[in-house]
């Protein structure tokens, strides 16, 4: 009697703990491990990525996420150090999450990139995507690719040759500051390429790397681009390096224009401030005024009500571009296997929240869609940026196909169980 007691207790604790199993899997959702700097110096950058990042998965889960699924973030801090990338990419395999993302530094994309090779390697049954959502070295879908590796913001030889493209006719010499890492030396070698072959009358007065993060006086620099009789100054430089920069030339009067890759990144257009008018430009995949101009009712909606819940613009339009593939990529594979996700999402082409066409490619993982290059200034914008009073207004615009540049990339591909 005690046996049949004792045996019928354990049938239906092997039946509960079925059925709680069951709902566990219906619930779980599919977690990204994001890891950027959200402590240190360029914490402000990682953390403006965090809540754009959280404001558009809430959109695309409304929309019933993937599979039946939800996503869900969980956010690492790397502090801008490859290491602690790495640890943050130990811990998303520990749990079995399918994707990391990581935004911020070229150095420590280099590494996740070394490191998620190996990883999947030697655990077929327990690999990672890596979605590259800014880390812009050109190396990394050229002679660096992989394929477990997807960018989903142009390269620097991409931006290089937009931002060469913008420069005006009576531009004739400039300045090069980058900052001194991978990222940075990226920057100053394809801006010179391009220079060369666009704007062979562009004479380059000075030509600078700086340590990242380190410097909390350019006016020393600003001193010697003055000195240098430059018309403007070409700059890569991120967060506090560009802020820093700049507000410092503004300060100091220069008679300068700036061309940068990343201005209109939160805390940029404070730095600038009022004296900026029309002195700086971003080459930039969005900003919210391409919404008025493009008279896109639904994406200046959607800006719209980031910022009425948020003290800075909304300026990634791109994350939203990564979220929307990386469901396509879920519901095309109609699995939630790695590598089946991963050959899911080569040659994925989506129309973006701006209509506008955006693919990635199945060569390099790269991805080519629409950029533009703003100015910042006060006349002939709705929207200003940080409560400064001046917007970002569209001076050029680059379809995707016109940002497409050949690969270096021999894709090694992993067999399909």
């Amino acid at each position: 009697m005690y046996l049949s007691i004792r045996a019928a207790v354990a049938a239906v604790g092997a039946s509960l703990a079925l059925c709680f199993a069951g709902a566990a899997t219906a619930q779980a959702t599919i977690k990204i491990a994001y890891t950027d700097p959200l402590s240190g110096p360029f914490a402000q950058v990682g953390d403006a990525n965090l809540k754009q990042m959280n404001f558009i998965i809430d959109y695309v889960n409304s929309k019933g996420g993937a599979l039946g699924r939800k996503f869900e973030l969980v956010p690492f801090d790397n502090k801008s150090q490859p290491s602690d990338a790495l640890l943050a990419l130990k811990s998303a395999t520990d749990q079995n999450m399918p994707f990391i993302m990581q935004c911020s530094g070229s150095n420590i994309a280099a590494a996740l990139i070394e490191g998620i090779e190996k990883h999947n390697e030697r655990n077929p049954d327990n690999r990672i995507i890596y979605l590259n959502c800014g880390a812009v070295a050109t190396e990394l879908t050229n002679d660096k690719c992989s394929f477990w590796h997807y960018r989903f913001d142009l390269n620097v030889a991409q931006k290089a040759e937009v931002m060469v493209k913008s420069l005006p006719k009576n531009v004739d010499k400039v300045y090069l500051l980058n900052q001194d890492y991978l990222f940075g030396q990226s920057v100053q070698r394809d801006i010179k390429v391009f220079l060369a072959k666009n704007r062979p009358d562009v004479k380059v007065v000075g030509d600078e790397l700086i340590p990242l993060g380190k410097i909390k006086d350019f006016s020393p620099y600003i001193t010697k681009i003055k000195a240098s009789g430059a018309q403007a100054l070409l700059t890569g430089n991120w967060g506090p390096d560009m802020n820093l920069l700049i507000k410092s030339g503004i300060e100091a009067g220069a008679n300068l224009s700036y061309y940068t890759f990343y201005a209109h990144l939160a805390g940029g257009p404070t730095a600038i401030g009022p004296a900026g008018d029309g002195k700086v430009f971003a080459v930039m995949p969005f900003s919210e005024n391409v919404a008025v101009e493009t008279k896109n009712a639904s994406a200046e909606a959607w800006s719209k009500s980031f910022r009425d819940t948020h003290k800075f613009d909304f300026y990634s339009a791109g994350f939203r571009t990564i979220f929307e593939m990386v469901q396509a990529g879920v519901n095309k594979a109609g699995s939630f296997d790695v590598t089946k996700i991963a050959y899911a999402m080569e040659g994925l082409a989506v129309k973006d929240f701006l209509g506008y066409d955006a693919v990635l490619r199945k060569d390099d993982h790269q991805i080519n869609s629409v950029y533009h290059v703003g100015v910042f200034q006060k006349a002939g914008v709705k929207y200003d940026s940080e409560g400064t009073g001046l917007g970002w207004k569209t001076a050029a615009t680059v379809l995707a196909k016109d940002v497409e540049q050949p690969t270096s990339c021999k894709m090694k591909r992993p067999a399909i169980k």
